[in-house]
């Protein structure tokens, strides 16, 4: 009996000697469970995914960097009504004409009228018959204008949209000038033959194709090259004028004894016809018209008046839209932006209009 429950004994405690690791290997079992932390991880770490939301902010930055447009009220051009009248540069007039195609465009059903006269013919339109409602310029208005403005109480109010670098330019033909300086563009518009300016050029006469004499490109061309004296380049022989850029263009293209000089935008328009001259050795570019390096760079401008843009809210809303969006329009024109400060004292001198 004692024998029995000796056996009984050893044989349960060896029973439960190879039952006792079963618990401890449960513990595994458990630690992927406890290890299931990481599978959490994705989620804790989802923040990262989180990042480009933040960081989207930079995505803003030309939004901001174009601030300006945000003085201004929104135009909707599909609730403008009216009629609107402007004339003057033919420097500005490809520029105008881009916006007014945009303008109707986004909505606007009026009539748009730009006339390109020259500068000064528009400042004549605008200040003296009283025709116009804008008018567009290659250079500034002048102190007679002013007055004359004044007298039909009218005040011009400036608007600087843009700046252009004045193209002095070749036929594709012509093989022996590719640069000059101020001094030798006095002769060469003065002077008879190219020979009488540089013995290595040709013995052939030199044919001269500007502006007209009312245009501001012309104005500017004399009072740089010529400091403001127009007579010698007016007494010039072979020189033919016109207000018709385009005129200009086919004339200097067809010889290669032909020379002339208009706004960037016309060169641009034929670079396949004409060769642009360095002047003083730096050629156009929007790199030199910024760093006024290019010594032909000139401002662009449109005139109101208050009365009228307030009178005509239509005026008002298209000069606005110019305002807003012409740095978007203004280089596939073939010109250069204004400057972002440029652009915002143009603004708040609309909003000063409005305010009067």
């Amino acid at each position: 009996m004692r024998r029995f429950w000796f056996i009984t004994i050893v044989l349960a405690l060896v029973l439960a000697a190879c039952s006792a690791p079963a618990t401890p290997t449960a513990a595994p079992t458990q630690a992927p469970t406890t290890e299931a932390a990481p599978t959490q991880a994705p989620t804790t770490e989802a923040a990262p995914t989180q990042a480009p939301t933040t960081e989207a902010a930079p995505t803003q930055a030309p939004t901001t960097e174009a601030a300006p447009t945000g003085l201004l009220p929104e135009v909707n051009p599909l609730e403008v009504k009216g009629d609107i009248i402007t004339a003057g540069s033919s420097t500005v007039f490809p520029l105008s004409e881009r916006m007014a195609e945009r303008f109707r465009d986004e909505g606007y059903s009026g009539n748009i009228t730009i006339d390109s006269i020259g500068s000064g013919a528009g400042f004549e339109r605008f200040c003296v018959a009283g025709e116009t409602d804008i008018s567009n310029a290659s250079r500034a208005i002048k102190d007679s204008e002013i007055e004359s403005c004044r007298a039909i109480g009218r005040e011009p109010i400036e608007f600087r949209i843009g700046t252009d670098a004045l193209a002095v330019v070749v036929s594709k033909d012509n093989t022996f000038i590719t640069a000059a300086t101020l001094e030798e563009l006095a002769a060469i518009f003065t002077a008879e033959k190219w020979s009488d300016v540089n013995p290595a050029w040709p013995d052939e006469a030199i044919l001269r194709f500007i502006p007209g004499t009312d245009s501001g490109t012309f104005d500017y061309f004399v009072e740089e090259v010529f400091e403001n004296d127009k007579t010698p380049l007016l007494s010039s022989k072979n020189l033919q004028l016109s207000e018709d850029d385009n005129i200009l263009v086919r004339g200097i293209a067809g010889s290669p004894y032909a020379i002339g000089f208009f706004g960037y935008a016309y060169y641009e328009e034929n670079r396949d016809q004409l060769q642009v001259l360095s002047i003083n050795g730096i050629a156009p570019s929007a790199e030199t018209v910024d760093n006024h390096t290019y010594p032909l760079a000139r401002p662009l401008f449109l005139y109101s008046d208050a009365q009228i843009m307030r009178e005509k809210p239509q005026v008002a809303a298209f000069i606005n839209f110019y305002l807003t969006y012409v740095n978007e329009e203004i280089s596939s024109v073939g010109y250069f932006p204004a400057s972002e400060a440029v652009l915002k004292t143009s603004m708040e001198t609309w909003l000063k209009a409005q305010a009067q």
